[in-house]
Parts: structure tokens; sequence; C-alpha cells
């Protein structure tokens, strides 16, 4: 088991082979035993079904599913609750990307996320196994106009004063990395710390992960109601009901009708983001892709309001910028989006909106251009109405933690996420990095 004196010493040198610092309690050896992910089936059950646990999670995305796994491996008794398969959400519909540009020189909240993020998918594959589709290809993000080429410039100039790896390129320099980059450009930004993995699988093996570290890996069971007891939680499923000392909520976009069962306000709320893809076809391009457009402006009005989060694509029904990520899958597909609109609980794909993305996809990679959709989705992600993070501790009830508002990103920092949270349940003492999420700033009684 990894000791507090360890974990301190990891958090003052994140960036020294911190793949060590991640226990191995119950490390499961053979290749029969850490099955490939993209070998497991849809829907993960525990051979027994139980209802009591030292600590249950509610939600199977990335986050629950990491904290699951980490819980687990640290000795805990844990059960995680879903209410549809693993994955089946955001964490399982988003673009695939993780990563940032490096732990710093004195590392951040999203420096930990970010590069802690990476630290465990590297674990995951290289050491435990899954076949998880990662890998470390860096990401491309376009400079269009002579405004963005100045904020970028002055931004790559702070990160890299403060440690960060992370490069102003020529189009030149860009194209001998990513060669369908679209020649015209005035130049990218260069992340070379940041990569992709297969959202599906990916949040899959963590919870098979955490299903062969001892956790109950429990889906189709949707929480209808959440009573504080003496001595934990009773939730009541649409099937059953559970008990708890400890509960964990890692429900995304749904935070917010789930912290209304629990009598409290959770100032989340849905964003839809919508993606497509073309059909297959040999490898074309190789790194993850993004455009400088949206930062610049969000940099100048991040629209946000009482009601409304930053950095989204649209307010109040009209479009204020154009977001951009995409890539190439393993399979072959071009996959892209980008759209942030905040929408309620409305998940469907609008044709506008995507014409609009695939129209910016092709300004930064032309190829794009000539290649028909084959398919779209949509998905809803959970923003927090102040931008920031909510993980940790919810003061108002004994015993109940929070890992969300992790945003458009959450597939790559909520594996860093879940850890940070069990690792806090298990030593009782926060990790310092959380002050900067923590749920006492902006969680309130309903």
């Amino acid at each position: 088991m990894t000791t507090d004196k360890r974990r301190q010493g990891n958090q003052a040198n994140p960036g020294k082979n911190t793949a060590t610092a991640f226990t191995r309690r119950r490390l499961i050896a053979g290749a029969g035993a850490l099955a490939a992910a993209s070998m497991l089936p849809a829907s993960l059950k525990a051979q027994t079904r139980r209802t009591e646990a030292e600590v249950i999670v509610i939600g199977g995305g990335i986050a629950g599913s990491s904290t699951a796994f980490h819980l687990a491996e640290q000795g805990h008794d844990v059960i995680l609750l879903e209410r549809g398969e693993i994955a089946s959400e955001a964490s399982g519909q988003n673009m695939g990307g993780v990563g940032g540009n490096g732990w710093g020189n004195n590392p951040d909240l999203l420096s930990y996320l970010t590069a802690g993020g990476v630290e465990i998918y590297k674990r995951m594959q290289l050491d435990l196994g899954y076949d998880m589709e990662f890998r470390l290809s860096g990401t491309m993000t376009a400079i269009a106009t002579e405004a963005e080429y100045e904020f970028q410039q002055d931004r790559v100039a702070a990160l890299q004063a403060g440690g960060y790896d992370v490069h102003l390129l020529s189009t030149r320099e860009a194209r001998a990395i990513e060669p369908e980059a679209n020649p015209d450009l005035l130049g990218f930004v260069h992340s070379p710390q940041r990569g992709q993995a297969d959202p599906v699988k990916s949040t899959r093996a963590f919870a098979h992960a955490a299903e062969m570290a001892g956790a109950a890996i429990q889906t189709g069971e949707n929480v209808v109601s959440i009573d504080p007891q003496s001595n934990g939680y009773a939730i009541r499923t649409d099937n059953s009901e559970y008990r708890c000392q400890t509960l964990v909520l890692a429900t995304g976009a749904w935070c917010g009708p789930v912290g209304n069962l629990l009598g409290i306000n959770i100032p989340i709320v849905p964003v839809r983001g919508q993606m497509w893809a073309t059909e297959s076809l040999p490898m074309r391009v190789f790194n993850t892709i993004g455009s400088s457009e949206s930062s610049y402006d969000w940099s100048i009005d991040n629209g946000s309001d009482a009601v409304t989060p930053p950095n989204c694509t649209h307010k109040n029904g009209r479009r204020t910028t154009r977001h951009l990520y995409g890539r190439q899958r393993k399979n072959g597909e071009i996959i892209f989006g980008g759209d942030r609109e905040s929408l309620g609980y409305i998940s469907g794909t609008d044709p506008d909106g995507i014409a609009v993305n695939r129209g910016h996809a092709a300004e930064v990679i032309p190829l794009v251009a000539s290649l028909p959709i084959a398919r779209t989705w949509s998905g809803l992600m959970p923003f927090a109405l102040d931008g920031s993070p909510i993980i940790g501790k919810i003061p108002l009830r004994d015993n109940l933690y929070i890992v969300s508002g992790l945003a458009s990103s959450g597939f790559g920092r909520g594996p860093m996420a879940g850890k940070l949270v069990a690792d806090y349940i298990h030593s009782g003492h926060r990790p310092g990095v959380l002050a900067e999420s923590d749920p006492a700033r902006c969680v309130t009684e309903a």
C-alpha cells in the first residue's frame, strides 16, 4: 500500500517516475485476468450482487470508475452503481483526448489532472495490460489570424516560463509533424504531452480493474432516493436498496438532480457536445487537432453569467465562437467535434452545428472537406457555473464526496480526479491541490 509519506513525496516531485507512486496492493497478474478492455462485455456485473459496502460510488463514467478502482486497490469495500451501462454517457462519447502540457515547475490542480492522468493511462495500458488505444500523440492547435497569433505567442511564453512543455511552430515546422495541416495558416501550437485513447475501452478498463480489485460494478441501477442515516446513507434504486458509510457522487451532468435527492444545490449544468465521423481510411492524421479561435475569443469574453457556465460556443441560442477538437481513431475514422451549448437535458444532434464544425475542421485539415460524414452523435458534459472542477468533500453532509465539473475534459482528467478523491477518503486528509476544487465554495443547501 502507498504510504502517506510516499504520497507526499510524489506531490513534491510529481514529474519523477510518477507511475511508481500508484499503489499496487492488489496488482492482478496473468493475461487471463487482465483481459483487454476491447474484450470486455458492455455490462460488467459482480458475481454476487451486494447491497452494503463501506463506500458507494454513484456513476459509471471515467471519474467514477477510476475512483472505485483506486479505492478498491487500497483495500476499501466498494460498490459502483450505474443507471445504464459503463461508459454509456459522456465518458464514452467524447473525442478521446488526454493530457496537457506536463507538470510544470509548480504543479497546480490542472497539472495534476492532466499530467497525472497521462501517468494513469500509461499504467493501465503498459503495466496492467489493458488495450485502451492510448498513445502520446501530441496536439496541434491551429492559428488562423494575427490576433490569435499574438494571443498564443504570449500564452506559450508564459507556459514555457512556468516549465511547461509547449511550443509555437511555424506552419512549415508543423507540417513536418502533421503533413495534412493547412499550409495557409499562420502557425500552430504543439503540445507534445497530450495524447489520445479510446473512450469506451478506457472507461470499461477502469471499471474492470475496479472489479478485479474487489469492487462490485452494478449497472442498470437508477438511483431514485438518497437518505442520510446515522451511520451513512441508504440509497434506493429502481431495483434495490443499498447502504454505505461513505458516498461519492460521480454523476457528471446529472449532479444537479442527484444533489437534489440530498437536499443540496450542486451548481453543475449539462452542456451538449456533438461529434461526427468519416468512414475509415488509412492513417492521415497523427496528432489530436485543435484551433485557437475559441481560446482567443474566450480570453476576451468567456460568456458566463448567473445561469451560463464559461467557455461555451453558444449563448441564448446564438453562436458566439467556434471550438474544435478531433483526431483519427485506430479504426481509421477521422472524428471532430467542439460545440458546447447549454440546453438543459436536450442531447440530440444539430445538423447546422455539425456543418459549422466540419467547415472549421476543413480549415485546419483540408483533407476532411472531401470526406462525407458517416455518423454523428452527442453527449452531455458537466460544466460548473464558475468554470472550475468540483472535487472533494461536501461539508454539508457527513462522509459525502463529489468528483465532477470537469467540463469537456473529463475523459483526460477524470482518472486523476478519481485517484485524488480515493486518496482523500483513504487517508482522511485532503490532497493539497484539491483546495482549488473545494466543494465548499459553491455547494449550498437547496
